[in-house]
């Protein structure tokens, strides 16, 4: 049995900073690296949906996986995003990363029957990736299905984490890590908003895109056994969660608004919102980013 993958803590999904032309701004994604290793995330995942991956040409997502392993230097886990609904081209993408050095990519493979999914998932980790993280994602479903998830864990030596994004996802947590005597490396993604209840279940790194010091202190507050103070703060952020979690594209204005509002990103822009981002969304947005930055500014 494979051991399991070292990974624990918060894996911060970075948003794709955008300047007033509508290019990737460099800098700014420098200076969300830096800010996260800072407040002491466990690793890095770009691009994915979360970083707009589907307006990004391939040129920009290598030039994006560039920046933030070289930034990175090593001392954390840098996953390459591989989403691509065209399997030809998520083939590509996944050369040019292996080409570029890089050893962990996420596969994100639609689904449409088992015996597709296993196919391309065969044909992707074939090509020699060191460790694939598999992206099980359905907003409104349950997901892949468990028996599918552990034939690929007990045939491909490479597929060593899961990123469960099944709303609810806890009892799916607990099932998978019972199936696979708890060597799956699960990260819990747009179930952030269950992340107490997944550490309570075993979960291994969670995959936020934002308040990066907040998510990190909760963790470190719930492994010293300071459950009280990790619930505690958890339940501070839950109005932030009930507005950001309304939709994919609602969390990625408010968390690029939080990043540009703290100084990080040089405009909250977005290339091609999936929906409108209003003036009542941006008012309460604006009340709540005011909130989150105060209570990071009182974080050690």
């Amino acid at each position: 049995m494979k051991e399991l993958f070292p990974l624990a803590g918060i894996v911060t999904v970075l948003n794709t900073p955008f300047d007033t032309k509508g290019n990737i701004d460099l800098q700014s994604l420098r200076r969300n690296v830096q800010y996260a290793l800072q407040a002491g995330v466990a690793g890095f995942l770009v691009p994915a949906l979360a970083s707009e991956v589907a307006t990004l040409s391939i040129a920009e997502r290598l030039q994006m996986v560039e920046i933030v392993t070289e930034e990175v230097a090593g001392k954390v886990p840098v996953f390459a995003g591989a989403g691509e609904p065209d399997i030809e081209k998520r083939k590509q993408i996944v050369k040019e990363y292996l080409a570029m050095g890089c050893r962990h990519i996420l596969f994100n493979i639609p689904f449409e029957d088992e015996i597709q999914f296993k196919s391309q998932f065969y044909e992707l980790a074939s090509l020699g990736v060191e460790t694939i993280m598999l992206q099980d994602w359905s907003a409104n479903g349950y997901g892949l299905p468990d028996d599918l998830i552990v034939e690929l864990f007990q045939e491909v030596e490479a597929f060593r984490c899961l990123k469960v994004e099944t709303v609810p996802a806890g009892v799916k947590y607990s099932r998978l890590l019972a199936l696979t005597d708890g060597k799956l490396h699960l990260s819990g993604g747009w179930a952030v908003t269950q992340m107490i209840e997944g550490l309570k279940r075993g979960v291994h790194a969670f995959m936020p895109t934002g308040m990066h010091k907040t998510y990190c202190t909760i963790y470190r507050y719930f492994k010293a056994g300071e459950f009280v103070k990790a619930e505690q703060l958890f339940h501070q952020l839950l109005p932030v969660l009930a507005f950001s979690n309304q939709h994919l594209a609602i969390s990625i204005h408010f968390f690029k608004r939080l990043l540009h509002r703290q100084g990080i990103y040089e405009t909250p822009g977005v290339r091609a919102s999936l929906l409108p981002f209003d003036s009542i969304h941006e008012a309460i947005a604006d009340k709540l980013i005011e909130r989150v930055v105060v209570l990071e500014e009182e974080l050690v």
